[in-house]
Protein backbone atom coordinates (compact mmCIF):
# COMPACT_ATOMS: atom_id res chain seq x y z
CA UNK A 1 0.00 0.00 0.00
CA UNK A 2 2.62 2.56 0.85
CA UNK A 3 4.04 1.86 -2.94
CA UNK A 4 1.07 3.21 -4.00
CA UNK A 5 0.37 5.68 -2.00
CA UNK A 6 4.03 7.34 -2.74
CA UNK A 7 6.09 9.01 -0.20
CA UNK A 8 3.89 9.83 3.40
CA UNK A 9 3.99 13.25 4.19
CA UNK A 10 5.88 14.93 7.54
CA UNK A 11 3.78 14.77 10.30
CA UNK A 12 2.34 18.31 11.46
CA UNK A 13 0.79 19.55 14.05
CA UNK A 14 3.16 18.31 16.71
CA UNK A 15 2.36 14.87 15.28
CA UNK A 16 0.18 12.65 17.57
CA UNK A 17 0.59 14.50 21.02
CA UNK A 18 -0.24 17.46 19.33
CA UNK A 19 -2.86 15.89 17.70
CA UNK A 20 -4.30 14.75 20.83
CA UNK A 21 -3.89 17.99 22.19
CA UNK A 22 -5.88 19.88 19.45
CA UNK A 23 -8.59 17.19 20.02
CA UNK A 24 -8.86 18.66 23.61
CA UNK A 25 -8.19 22.14 23.22
CA UNK A 26 -10.08 23.49 20.04
CA UNK A 27 -13.75 22.37 21.95
CA UNK A 28 -12.11 23.36 25.25
CA UNK A 29 -11.60 26.85 23.74
CA UNK A 30 -15.28 26.73 21.72
CA UNK A 31 -16.91 26.84 25.26
CA UNK A 32 -14.77 28.88 26.64
CA UNK A 33 -15.33 31.63 24.31
CA UNK A 34 -18.70 30.87 23.98
CA UNK A 35 -19.05 31.38 28.18
CA UNK A 36 -16.78 34.92 28.58
CA UNK A 37 -18.71 36.39 25.78
CA UNK A 38 -21.88 36.28 27.81
CA UNK A 39 -19.77 37.55 31.39
CA UNK A 40 -19.91 40.45 32.84
CA UNK A 41 -15.89 41.55 32.36
CA UNK A 42 -15.57 39.39 29.36
CA UNK A 43 -11.90 38.37 29.87
CA UNK A 44 -10.33 36.46 26.94
CA UNK A 45 -7.58 35.80 28.84
CA UNK A 46 -9.67 35.12 32.60
CA UNK A 47 -11.18 32.15 33.73
CA UNK A 48 -14.49 31.51 32.34
CA UNK A 49 -17.27 32.56 35.01
CA UNK A 50 -18.41 29.14 35.73
CA UNK A 51 -18.30 25.57 34.18
CA UNK A 52 -21.63 24.37 33.19
CA UNK A 53 -22.70 20.86 34.13
CA UNK A 54 -24.12 18.65 32.18
CA UNK A 55 -27.49 19.78 32.80
CA UNK A 56 -26.88 22.85 30.77
CA UNK A 57 -24.87 21.62 28.19
CA UNK A 58 -26.77 18.18 27.14
CA UNK A 59 -29.86 19.49 25.70
CA UNK A 60 -32.04 16.63 23.16
CA UNK A 61 -33.82 19.69 21.49
CA UNK A 62 -30.49 20.98 20.60
CA UNK A 63 -29.40 17.68 19.21
CA UNK A 64 -32.46 17.62 17.03
CA UNK A 65 -32.41 21.33 15.72
CA UNK A 66 -28.87 20.39 14.96
CA UNK A 67 -29.63 17.55 13.14
CA UNK A 68 -32.72 19.04 11.78
CA UNK A 69 -30.29 22.38 10.62
CA UNK A 70 -28.07 19.47 9.03
CA UNK A 71 -30.33 17.48 7.13
CA UNK A 72 -32.13 20.52 5.38
CA UNK A 73 -28.75 22.01 4.20
CA UNK A 74 -28.14 18.12 2.69
CA UNK A 75 -31.64 18.66 1.16
CA UNK A 76 -30.67 21.61 -0.29
CA UNK A 77 -27.23 20.13 -1.45
CA UNK A 78 -29.06 17.41 -3.63
CA UNK A 79 -31.20 19.98 -5.75
CA UNK A 80 -30.27 20.53 -8.97
CA UNK A 81 -27.56 23.19 -9.43
CA UNK A 82 -27.15 25.85 -11.56
CA UNK A 83 -23.76 24.32 -12.60
CA UNK A 84 -22.13 21.38 -12.02
CA UNK A 85 -17.51 21.45 -11.93
CA UNK A 86 -14.88 19.28 -12.18
CA UNK A 87 -11.97 19.11 -9.11
CA UNK A 88 -8.59 18.63 -9.24
CA UNK A 89 -7.22 15.54 -11.23
CA UNK A 90 -6.68 12.86 -8.76
CA UNK A 91 -4.18 10.76 -8.49
CA UNK A 92 -5.89 7.52 -10.69
CA UNK A 93 -6.32 10.83 -13.33
CA UNK A 94 -10.05 11.03 -12.32
CA UNK A 95 -12.16 14.25 -11.88
CA UNK A 96 -14.98 14.36 -9.22
CA UNK A 97 -18.15 16.38 -10.17
CA UNK A 98 -18.99 19.01 -7.61
CA UNK A 99 -22.58 21.01 -7.18
CA UNK A 100 -22.44 24.51 -7.30
CA UNK A 101 -25.56 25.88 -5.42
CA UNK A 102 -23.86 26.89 -2.47
CA UNK A 103 -25.95 30.52 -2.85
CA UNK A 104 -28.82 28.94 -3.52
CA UNK A 105 -28.92 27.01 -0.42
CA UNK A 106 -28.09 30.35 1.15
CA UNK A 107 -31.38 32.00 -0.58
CA UNK A 108 -33.75 29.21 0.16
CA UNK A 109 -32.84 28.76 3.97
CA UNK A 110 -33.16 32.83 3.57
CA UNK A 111 -36.71 32.43 2.91
CA UNK A 112 -37.80 29.26 4.73
CA UNK A 113 -36.44 31.37 7.85
CA UNK A 114 -38.38 34.48 7.14
CA UNK A 115 -41.19 32.37 6.23
CA UNK A 116 -40.52 30.92 9.44
CA UNK A 117 -40.35 33.97 11.57
CA UNK A 118 -43.70 35.27 9.79
CA UNK A 119 -45.69 32.01 11.05
CA UNK A 120 -44.32 32.58 14.63
CA UNK A 121 -40.50 30.74 14.70
CA UNK A 122 -38.86 32.19 17.85
CA UNK A 123 -35.36 33.17 16.31
CA UNK A 124 -34.52 35.56 19.50
CA UNK A 125 -34.45 32.30 21.39
CA UNK A 126 -31.68 31.24 19.87
CA UNK A 127 -28.58 32.95 21.55
CA UNK A 128 -29.84 30.87 24.57
CA UNK A 129 -29.19 27.70 23.37
CA UNK A 130 -25.86 28.20 22.15
CA UNK A 131 -24.24 26.34 24.65
CA UNK A 132 -26.27 22.85 24.03
CA UNK A 133 -26.03 23.90 19.95
CA UNK A 134 -22.21 24.11 20.77
CA UNK A 135 -22.29 21.03 22.67
CA UNK A 136 -24.45 18.56 20.14
CA UNK A 137 -22.09 19.76 17.36
CA UNK A 138 -19.25 18.95 19.34
CA UNK A 139 -20.55 15.26 20.03
CA UNK A 140 -21.62 15.07 16.52
CA UNK A 141 -18.25 15.96 15.13
CA UNK A 142 -16.54 12.87 17.26
CA UNK A 143 -18.84 10.38 16.08
CA UNK A 144 -18.99 11.77 12.65
CA UNK A 145 -15.26 11.71 12.85
CA UNK A 146 -14.93 8.42 13.64
CA UNK A 147 -17.25 7.08 10.91
CA UNK A 148 -14.95 9.02 8.67
CA UNK A 149 -12.11 6.94 10.04
CA UNK A 150 -14.08 3.45 9.51
CA UNK A 151 -14.97 4.73 6.06
CA UNK A 152 -10.95 5.09 4.98
CA UNK A 153 -10.07 1.70 5.96
CA UNK A 154 -12.16 0.32 3.09
CA UNK A 155 -10.86 2.96 0.83
CA UNK A 156 -8.37 2.21 -2.11
CA UNK A 157 -5.05 3.56 -1.64
CA UNK A 158 -5.78 6.25 -4.80
CA UNK A 159 -8.32 7.78 -2.43
CA UNK A 160 -6.21 8.19 0.64
CA UNK A 161 -4.92 11.80 1.17
CA UNK A 162 -1.30 12.84 1.18
CA UNK A 163 -1.23 13.31 5.03
CA UNK A 164 -3.37 11.83 7.73
CA UNK A 165 -2.18 7.77 7.01
CA UNK A 166 0.81 7.72 9.14
CA UNK A 167 -0.47 4.84 11.04
CA UNK A 168 -1.37 6.70 13.76
CA UNK A 169 -4.72 6.27 15.16
CA UNK A 170 -5.00 9.61 17.11
CA UNK A 171 -2.74 11.52 14.91
CA UNK A 172 -5.12 10.07 11.62
CA UNK A 173 -8.47 10.55 13.66
CA UNK A 174 -7.47 14.01 13.61
CA UNK A 175 -5.94 14.78 10.51
CA UNK A 176 -8.20 12.52 8.28
CA UNK A 177 -7.28 9.59 6.06
CA UNK A 178 -10.31 10.11 3.35
CA UNK A 179 -9.28 12.60 0.85
CA UNK A 180 -12.96 12.85 -0.67
CA UNK A 181 -15.21 10.62 1.02
CA UNK A 182 -18.58 10.21 -0.91
CA UNK A 183 -21.30 8.42 -0.97
CA UNK A 184 -22.77 8.20 -4.38
CA UNK A 185 -22.15 12.12 -4.80
CA UNK A 186 -22.99 13.04 -1.75
CA UNK A 187 -18.96 14.63 -0.92
CA UNK A 188 -19.12 15.23 2.37
CA UNK A 189 -15.91 17.62 2.90
CA UNK A 190 -17.48 19.54 0.00
CA UNK A 191 -20.78 19.54 1.63
CA UNK A 192 -19.56 20.81 5.19
CA UNK A 193 -16.29 23.23 3.88
CA UNK A 194 -19.13 26.13 3.07
CA UNK A 195 -22.35 24.53 3.85
CA UNK A 196 -24.25 24.44 7.30
CA UNK A 197 -21.28 25.91 9.20
CA UNK A 198 -21.22 28.98 6.94
CA UNK A 199 -24.59 29.49 6.48
CA UNK A 200 -25.28 28.24 10.08
CA UNK A 201 -23.06 31.14 11.56
CA UNK A 202 -25.42 34.06 9.44
CA UNK A 203 -28.15 33.02 11.11
CA UNK A 204 -26.69 32.71 14.45
CA UNK A 205 -25.28 36.24 13.85
CA UNK A 206 -29.31 37.46 12.73
CA UNK A 207 -30.68 35.72 15.74
CA UNK A 208 -28.50 38.14 18.23
CA UNK A 209 -29.54 40.87 16.28
CA UNK A 210 -33.12 39.96 16.57
CA UNK A 211 -32.59 39.32 20.47
CA UNK A 212 -30.73 42.77 20.41
CA UNK A 213 -33.33 44.08 18.97
CA UNK A 214 -36.54 42.75 21.42
CA UNK A 215 -34.44 43.05 24.46
CA UNK A 216 -33.53 47.65 23.27
CA UNK A 217 -36.19 48.48 21.09
CA UNK A 218 -33.52 48.16 18.30
CA UNK A 219 -30.23 46.77 16.55
CA UNK A 220 -27.28 48.88 17.62
CA UNK A 221 -25.00 50.20 14.58
CA UNK A 222 -22.60 48.03 15.58
CA UNK A 223 -24.21 45.06 15.34
CA UNK A 224 -25.40 45.80 12.36
CA UNK A 225 -21.78 46.17 10.85
CA UNK A 226 -20.85 42.75 12.10
CA UNK A 227 -24.12 41.40 10.65
CA UNK A 228 -23.38 43.19 7.34
CA UNK A 229 -19.37 42.84 6.99
CA UNK A 230 -20.25 39.04 7.58
CA UNK A 231 -23.21 38.19 5.60
CA UNK A 232 -21.68 39.68 2.56
CA UNK A 233 -18.28 37.52 3.15
CA UNK A 234 -20.56 34.60 3.46
CA UNK A 235 -22.48 35.38 0.53
CA UNK A 236 -19.51 35.79 -1.46
CA UNK A 237 -17.89 32.57 -0.51
CA UNK A 238 -21.10 30.89 -1.46
CA UNK A 239 -21.29 32.65 -4.83
CA UNK A 240 -17.59 31.85 -5.68
CA UNK A 241 -18.39 28.23 -4.31
CA UNK A 242 -16.14 26.90 -7.20
CA UNK A 243 -13.18 29.10 -6.29
CA UNK A 244 -12.45 26.07 -3.14
CA UNK A 245 -11.90 23.28 -5.10
CA UNK A 246 -8.77 24.61 -6.04
CA UNK A 247 -8.09 25.18 -1.63
CA UNK A 248 -5.21 22.98 -0.14
CA UNK A 249 -8.67 21.81 2.19
CA UNK A 250 -10.35 19.96 -0.60
CA UNK A 251 -6.96 19.21 -2.86
CA UNK A 252 -4.30 18.14 -0.01
CA UNK A 253 -6.17 17.50 3.03
CA UNK A 254 -8.40 14.77 4.34
CA UNK A 255 -11.16 14.65 6.33
CA UNK A 256 -10.95 13.94 9.79
CA UNK A 257 -11.74 15.49 12.72
CA UNK A 258 -9.94 18.91 12.11
CA UNK A 259 -11.93 19.61 9.11
CA UNK A 260 -15.26 18.71 10.40
CA UNK A 261 -14.94 20.16 13.82
CA UNK A 262 -14.02 23.29 11.93
CA UNK A 263 -16.78 23.62 9.35
CA UNK A 264 -19.87 22.29 11.81
CA UNK A 265 -18.71 23.55 15.45
CA UNK A 266 -15.90 25.86 15.19
CA UNK A 267 -17.15 28.39 12.35
CA UNK A 268 -20.68 28.94 13.38
CA UNK A 269 -19.65 29.68 17.09
CA UNK A 270 -16.80 31.02 17.18
CA UNK A 271 -16.74 33.21 14.21
CA UNK A 272 -20.33 34.54 15.80
CA UNK A 273 -18.34 35.73 18.47
CA UNK A 274 -18.43 39.59 17.84
CA UNK A 275 -21.88 39.75 17.45
CA UNK A 276 -21.98 37.51 20.73
CA UNK A 277 -20.12 39.87 22.29
CA UNK A 278 -21.79 43.09 21.39
CA UNK A 279 -25.21 41.68 22.35
CA UNK A 280 -24.24 41.00 26.07
CA UNK A 281 -21.84 44.33 25.83
CA UNK A 282 -23.50 46.94 23.74
CA UNK A 283 -20.66 49.75 22.21
CA UNK A 284 -21.53 53.29 20.97
CA UNK A 285 -20.92 53.59 17.98
CA UNK A 286 -21.23 56.92 15.51
CA UNK A 287 -21.41 57.40 12.04
CA UNK A 288 -17.90 58.70 11.22
CA UNK A 289 -16.56 56.07 12.59
CA UNK A 290 -18.89 53.78 11.10
CA UNK A 291 -17.97 55.09 7.71
CA UNK A 292 -13.90 54.36 8.29
CA UNK A 293 -14.96 50.74 9.55
CA UNK A 294 -16.78 50.42 6.31
CA UNK A 295 -13.73 51.54 4.36
CA UNK A 296 -11.30 49.18 5.99
CA UNK A 297 -13.37 46.11 4.68
CA UNK A 298 -13.24 47.57 1.23
CA UNK A 299 -9.97 46.81 1.36
CA UNK A 300 -10.04 43.40 2.29
CA UNK A 301 -10.86 43.12 -1.57
CA UNK A 302 -7.16 42.62 -2.82
CA UNK A 303 -7.11 40.84 -6.12
CA UNK A 304 -6.00 36.89 -6.33
CA UNK A 305 -4.13 35.48 -8.77
CA UNK A 306 -5.56 33.41 -11.66
CA UNK A 307 -4.26 30.71 -13.67
CA UNK A 308 -1.34 29.02 -12.86
CA UNK A 309 1.46 31.23 -13.51
CA UNK A 310 3.88 32.86 -10.39
CA UNK A 311 2.90 36.82 -10.56
CA UNK A 312 5.77 39.32 -9.25
CA UNK A 313 3.43 42.08 -10.17
CA UNK A 314 0.90 44.21 -8.54
CA UNK A 315 -0.20 43.24 -5.37
CA UNK A 316 1.84 39.68 -6.26
CA UNK A 317 4.81 41.32 -6.79
CA UNK A 318 4.76 43.16 -3.20
CA UNK A 319 4.04 39.85 -1.18
CA UNK A 320 3.50 35.95 -1.89
CA UNK A 321 0.39 35.56 0.26
CA UNK A 322 -1.88 39.46 -0.71
CA UNK A 323 -4.88 37.32 -0.37
CA UNK A 324 -3.52 36.50 3.12
CA UNK A 325 -3.11 40.24 3.90
CA UNK A 326 -7.13 40.93 2.94
CA UNK A 327 -8.13 38.60 5.00
CA UNK A 328 -6.31 40.06 7.84
CA UNK A 329 -7.84 43.23 7.04
CA UNK A 330 -10.91 42.13 7.28
CA UNK A 331 -10.99 40.37 10.38
CA UNK A 332 -9.74 43.60 11.99
CA UNK A 333 -12.86 45.22 10.34
CA UNK A 334 -15.36 42.79 11.85
CA UNK A 335 -13.83 43.24 15.22
CA UNK A 336 -13.50 47.29 15.19
CA UNK A 337 -17.33 47.80 15.70
CA UNK A 338 -16.97 46.18 19.37
CA UNK A 339 -15.16 48.81 20.51
CA UNK A 340 -11.23 48.88 21.96
CA UNK A 341 -12.37 48.43 25.93
CA UNK A 342 -12.26 44.29 25.47
CA UNK A 343 -9.51 41.88 23.55
CA UNK A 344 -11.82 39.13 23.49
CA UNK A 345 -13.79 40.58 20.26
CA UNK A 346 -10.17 40.40 18.97
CA UNK A 347 -9.67 36.49 19.29
CA UNK A 348 -10.82 35.89 15.39
CA UNK A 349 -7.60 38.28 14.70
CA UNK A 350 -5.91 36.79 16.87
CA UNK A 351 -6.40 33.48 15.91
CA UNK A 352 -6.85 34.03 12.11
CA UNK A 353 -3.25 35.68 12.04
CA UNK A 354 -1.69 32.16 13.54
CA UNK A 355 -3.81 30.25 11.34
CA UNK A 356 -2.51 31.61 8.07
CA UNK A 357 1.12 32.16 9.37
CA UNK A 358 1.04 28.27 9.72
CA UNK A 359 -1.07 27.90 6.59
CA UNK A 360 1.24 30.03 4.31
CA UNK A 361 4.50 27.58 5.73
CA UNK A 362 2.23 24.86 4.44
CA UNK A 363 1.76 26.23 1.28
CA UNK A 364 5.17 27.81 0.80
CA UNK A 365 6.20 23.61 0.93
CA UNK A 366 3.64 22.70 -1.23
CA UNK A 367 4.57 25.14 -3.78
CA UNK A 368 8.07 24.39 -3.50
CA UNK A 369 8.18 20.79 -4.06
CA UNK A 370 5.31 22.09 -6.89
CA UNK A 371 7.21 24.67 -9.02
CA UNK A 372 10.71 23.90 -7.41
CA UNK A 373 13.54 26.54 -8.75
CA UNK A 374 10.91 28.50 -10.62
CA UNK A 375 9.31 29.04 -6.81
CA UNK A 376 12.59 29.82 -5.23
CA UNK A 377 13.18 32.43 -8.15
CA UNK A 378 9.69 33.78 -6.97
CA UNK A 379 10.84 34.41 -3.53
CA UNK A 380 14.02 35.61 -4.17
CA UNK A 381 12.08 38.47 -5.89
CA UNK A 382 9.10 38.47 -3.64
CA UNK A 383 10.92 38.38 -0.21
CA UNK A 384 7.62 39.15 2.09
CA UNK A 385 5.22 36.60 2.66
CA UNK A 386 1.93 38.66 3.96
CA UNK A 387 2.96 41.88 4.96
CA UNK A 388 5.14 44.05 3.46
CA UNK A 389 8.26 44.90 4.97
CA UNK A 390 7.51 43.56 7.71
CA UNK A 391 6.88 39.16 7.32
Amino acid sequence: MASLQGPRAPLEFGGPLGAAGLLLLLPATMFHLLLVARSGPARLLGPPPYLPGLEVLWSPRALLLLLTWLGLQAALYLLPARKVAEGQELKDKSRLCYPINGFQALVLTALLVGLGMSIGLPLGALPEMLLPLAFAATITTFIFSFLLYMKAQVAPASALAPGGNSGNLIYDFFLGRELNPRICSFDFKYFCELRPGLIGWVFINLALLVQEAEQRGSPSLAMWLVNGFQLLYVGDALWHEEAILTTMDITHDGFGFMLAFGDLAWVPFTYSLQAQFLLYHPQPLGLPMAAVICLINGLETIPTATGRQLLVSGWWGMVRHPNYLGDLIMALAWSLPCGVSHLLPYFYVLYFTALLVHREARDERQCLQKYGRAWQEYCRRVPYRILPYIY
